[in-house]
């Protein structure tokens, strides 16, 4: 827009000079005075369009008079500015930095930038493959000391040497399985704080880290799978063991309940008793529909008794 100004008013000064070196046409003369009063109208309307910036949503406007960066930043809508001044308009929006070898993608407003997933070593000498998600935004109070001193590539100048670094340095202090299991969490903190000293004074903020995967190397998984086997098996076992143990009590149980109960039943039974039970089963054998005949024993104190089916 500048150079569209100072175009207009190199235009009028050359307008201006040949209408003084052409004062006997007439016509070209009015000509010339038309297209002066245009550029005068056109310059109006550049200067207009120029202190008027417009900044979007989410975004601040750093403005820059002849390479000097200004403290005051625009905020978001429409802003008056100096109509020289160049505007530099910068995200302030929570950005994702997302390193991983899968094609996902977040359904959400962040802005996401991808690269491959990073490879670090543990401090038993393993390699991972992790796959990881880093939020973070600039600033807005910030934003002329970022265009000052960084530039408006920040996020390839800092952020992403920061996370590279900042993941495999805190990945030697832990083992391989502590990473994929335990220590999980311990291990995103430990880089979280990492990375917000790295952002310290430089106008960035980081909102946080996300592990989405790790990927051990093959033996190390198979020794994981068969160390997972082996604990259900010995769990399975371990029930097992307990429903058997819980199966013996109940035998032994119910054994002295029987040895209880014929105890109780020897030392209260009697002869007498006995021998009307004999009877009793006799009355019910001899009077059955289904025995043709009854043939019973007998010692000196029960007399035998037979009974033969008169129908039959």
């Amino acid at each position: 827009m500048v150079g569209f100004i100072i175009f207009l008013i190199v235009a009028i000064i050359l307008i201006s000079i040949m209408r003084g070196q052409m004062k006997e046409n007439f016509q070209l003369m009015k000509l010339l005075n038309t297209l002066r009063i245009a550029a005068g109208v056109g310059i109006l309307f550049a200067i207009l369009f120029a202190s008027i910036v417009q900044v979007g949503p989410g975004e601040v406007g750093v403005q820059i008079l002849f390479g000097n960066v200004q403290d005051r930043i625009l905020r978001s809508g429409l802003n008056f500015v100096n109509p020289l001044v160049e505007v530099e308009k910068l995200d302030i929006k929570t950005q994702a930095y997302t390193m991983s070898g899968t094609n996902d993608q977040d359904v959400n407003e962040i802005r996401v930038n991808k690269s491959d997933p990073i490879q670090t070593l543990s401090s038993d000498g393993l390699t991972l493959i992790l796959d990881v998600t880093v939020w973070y935004r600039m600033s807005a109070d910030d934003a002329p000391f970022i265009i000052r001193t960084i530039g408006s590539d920040y996020q390839s100048k800092i952020v992403l040497p920061a996370i590279r670094t900042a993941i495999r340095d805190v990945a030697v202090n832990f083992v391989a399985t502590d990473i994929y299991s335990s220590k999980r969490d311990d291990y995103v903190n430990d880089v979280a704080k990492k990375l917000e000293k790295s952002f310290e004074g430089r106008g960035l903020i980081l909102e946080k880290v996300l592990l989405r995967n790790v990927e051990l190397p093959q033996k190390v998984r198979e020794a994981i799978d068969e160390k997972i086997s082996a604990e259900q098996r010995a769990q399975q076992m371990v029930y097992v063991l307990q429903k058997e143990r819980q199966e013996a009590e109940r035998k032994q149980v119910e054994a002295e309940g029987v040895a209880e109960a014929q105890r109780i039943i020897n030392s209260t039974i009697s002869n007498s008793y006995l021998q009307w039970k004999y009877i009793e089963t006799l009355r019910e054998l001899v009077n059955s529909p289904n025995n043709s005949f009854v043939i019973a024993p007998y010692d000196q104190k029960l007399t035998p008794m037979l009974n033969f089916n008169q129908g039959k």
